[in-house]
């Protein structure tokens, strides 16, 4: 298990939120401490504390824990074949389109 990498993806998600190392440590009930040396990859987090994480950045478990969970596997192949039959025109506007609904989520899930 790659527990650097885990500790990325939980900062990731922690700075999408706009939440500190301090209020996430909190909400989970570590010290700040712990919760660096979990980002940073210079400790193994425990099943409970990674389950607690989960729920306080509203993610699943397996968004943590993998690179490409089953499902964003599933829908990067269901879009790349709607892509295929674009035309160069259509992919720019979808691309553009995804891109404004990208920023939109991060407004609304970092208030």
């Amino acid at each position: 298990m790659d527990y650097y990498k885990i500790g990325q993806k939980i900062r990731k998600y922690r700075k999408a939120m706009n939440m500190s190392q301090e209020k996430l440590s909190e909400l989970v009930g570590i010290s700040v401490t712990h919760m660096s040396h979990i980002e940073t990859g210079n400790t193994r987090l425990s099943l409970p504390v990674l389950v607690d994480l989960a729920k306080v950045l509203e993610v699943r478990m397996d968004d943590l824990l993998f690179d490409f969970p089953l499902e964003k596997e599933i829908s990067i192949k269901e879009l790349s074949e709607i892509l295929e039959t674009c035309t160069p025109q259509e992919i720019k506007i979808i691309t553009e389109t995804v891109k404004a609904l990208k920023t939109s989520f991060n407004k609304y899930l970092s208030k």
